[in-house]
């Protein structure tokens, strides 16, 4: 479960106060609005990577609000994946697991399961390079799994990529959902992306976050990728 309770964000100028919502153990949330208002900052603070001005973060009940990101066992994958280009795609995978001093034979067995359900088995061996969108988010989502995370926190892990590389890549991380028995918080513009994996869904609107039904999502202004004021204030 992931609980913001009264959470107040600085940035710069930029300023999200007192923001409250809950994602139930074992959904699948997604997180929509206006670019700029504040999802990604959301993201960072429930990962660690940016302080709390007030309020709490609760994860499964417990208070990480000054833990460190390694201390809290989340699987984030950034909007711009944050990939290594020396690194090979094994060593990507591999990277988390000896960051925790996992055995030679866990990394291996752990790498091995994962190009298997990622279906990236032929590219272990290649570094980033010419590698495509689709490839190159399998191998970000891989690594943010390799240490089996409770929770995993996906900033537009779809964008710009064509629609039937989203379709199957969609289908890809409700399989890894369930199957992972993960709590999963992810941000998106596209309504089709989101209908495909929400279960939930919040919206972020006039530095308010709304647990909205999932019936919203047709509300969303398909040409301009935000939701109409009256529907998030609704």
């Amino acid at each position: 479960m992931i609980e913001l309770d009264d959470v107040t964000l600085r940035s710069g100028p930029f300023v999200l106060a007192n923001v409250s919502a809950v994602v139930p153990a074992g959904a699948y949330c997604v997180l929509m609005g206006e670019t700029g208002r504040g999802k990604t900052t959301i993201l960072e603070a429930i990962c660690g990577l940016r302080p709390v001005a007030a309020g709490r973060i609760l994860l499964d009940g417990t208070d990480v609000t000054r833990w460190k990101p390694a201390a809290r066992n989340i699987g984030y994958v950034p909007q711009d994946l944050a990939l290594f280009p020396t690194m090979t795609v094994r060593e990507h995978l591999e990277f988390a697991l000896r960051l925790r001093n996992a055995t030679a034979a866990t990394i291996r067995a752990r790498v091995d399961e994962l190009a298997d359900v990622l279906d990236i088995g032929p590219l272990l061996g290649r570094r980033m390079q010419g590698l495509s969108g689709g490839e190159s988010q399998r191998v970000a989502l891989g690594r943010a799994l390799s240490f089996r995370p409770r929770l995993l926190l996906l900033d537009e892990p779809l964008n710009a990529l064509d629609e039937s590389t989203r379709d199957r890549l969609c289908e890809l991380l409700r399989t890894v959902h369930r199957t992972g028995d993960l709590t999963t918080l992810h941000i998106t513009h596209n309504r089709a992306e989101a209908a495909q994996v929400a279960e939930r869904l919040l919206i972020l609107a006039d530095g308010t976050l709304r647990q909205r039904p999932l019936g919203d999502l047709q509300l969303l202004d398909s040409a301009t990728s935000t939701f109409s004021t009256a529907a998030a204030r609704n």
